[in-house]
């Protein structure tokens, strides 16, 4: 990957103004996002592109956010990913761990929280091969 190439971040949830607005919090801090309404979608994103981090929605019909990254682990185990839910309760939790999860972001989502995590993620999950790319860029402040 060449250093002017931007980390590509994976953005699945079955709501599209949930997408859209986890698009419009990491695109413009020069992440390139792709899209996906379900699990099966983001599987198949997985298989096909270079994805750096994954987001997933918790409660999608057919595999939910968690069914969807651990079948994501079978694909590339050491792919940052992370879960998003309304309701992260103390089971989610524990089982979002199990599986590996890098963190649960709750919803409604906050921008801060957001590129936190997203650029955390990356940072402890960088790869050999995403060195020679540029840095993630520096979280931001907290208002």
């Amino acid at each position: 990957m060449l250093a002017t190439q931007p980390y590509k971040i994976l953005i699945t949830d079955d709501d599209v103004g949930c997408r859209e607005s986890l698009r419009s919090i990491v695109e413009p801090e020069g992440f390139r996002t792709y899209m996906a309404s379900s699990g099966e979608e983001a599987l198949d994103i997985v298989r096909e592109e270079p994805i750096h981090l994954a987001m997933f929605d918790m409660h999608m019909p057919t595999l939910t956010g968690l069914e969807t990254l651990e079948l994501v682990r079978q694909i590339n185990a050491l792919l940052p990913c992370i879960l998003i839910t309304a309701d992260p309760d103390e089971e989610l939790m524990r089982e979002a761990f199990r599986v590996h999860a890098y963190s649960v972001i709750p919803k409604p989502v906050s921008r801060n929280v957001v590129l936190y995590t997203v650029v955390r993620a990356l940072r402890v999950y960088e790869h050999p091969a995403t060195k020679q790319s540029k840095k993630p860029p520096v979280p931001p402040e907290e208002d």
